[in-house]
């Protein structure tokens, strides 16, 4: 998706009332982050839901990274890209505890960074919901790379940690925004599972549960 749809999905969550980040706010926030990365280095962003599949910025480099300490999680809720106010969706949020596996993309500190900052910004601090955090994770090929990771904030409204596995099913199995059904979320990211040889036992669950909680629906 384009940094176009975004910044037009923003403005109509702004129209429709919904709580976002105000411009100043998230400009704030977009430029103390960029104050705080080393000039013109440089820098690796992780992946562990969409990002896997349709990162969406320019890169130098892809690579499939471990991260220790963190899990993905369907703990987000989502009334804009994957649900609406009237029937909610959810989308994943990097949690603490356990162990992650994703994508992780090499950004040229000179020539790059700051278009892709502006990006993901648009996509994913609309409203804040997630923290920019600085985590170590091993490459594949046995590097250590620091990546730059959208944790979620568990202090957040949004957070939905506390959610049964069935809530959340239910949830996933209806919603559908403006990227499309929340189911299909789920399916793209695991299907990039697959293609990178990783079986993610929490999303193959959850996947299962959706289509029961689908043919609950039918029946």
């Amino acid at each position: 998706m384009s940094y176009d749809f975004f910044k037009r999905a923003r403005d109509e969550r702004i129209a429709e009332g919904l709580p976002v980040l105000s411009n100043e706010e998230s400009d704030r926030r977009k430029q103390a982050f960029l104050s705080s990365l080393p000039p013109q280095e440089d820098v690796w962003f992780f992946g562990y839901g969409s990002l896997m599949w349709d990162p969406g910025f320019h890169h130098l480099e892809a690579a499939m990274v471990r991260l220790h300490g963190w899990h993905r999680s369907f703990c987000v809720l989502s009334h804009g890209y994957r649900g609406t106010v009237e029937c909610p969706g959810l989308v994943l949020g990097l949690d603490q505890g356990g162990e992650c596996v994703g994508m992780a993309y090499r950004v040229c500190g000179r020539t790059q960074l700051e278009e892709a900052v502006e990006y993901l910004w648009v996509r994913e601090m609309v409203t804040g919901i997630y923290n920019p955090t600085l985590l170590p994770a091993t490459v594949d090929d046995g590097r250590t790379v620091q990546c730059w990771a959208f944790v979620v904030d568990r202090a957040h409204q949004q957070y939905m940690g506390h959610l049964s596995q069935e809530r959340r099913a239910d949830m996933i199995s209806t919603a559908c925004g403006t990227r499309g059904p929340n189911r299909t979320y789920l399916e793209n990211t695991v299907k990039r599972l697959h293609q990178l040889g990783v079986d993610d036992e929490s999303l193959t669950s959850m996947l299962d549960r959706v289509h029961d909680a689908e043919g609950k629906t039918e029946d």
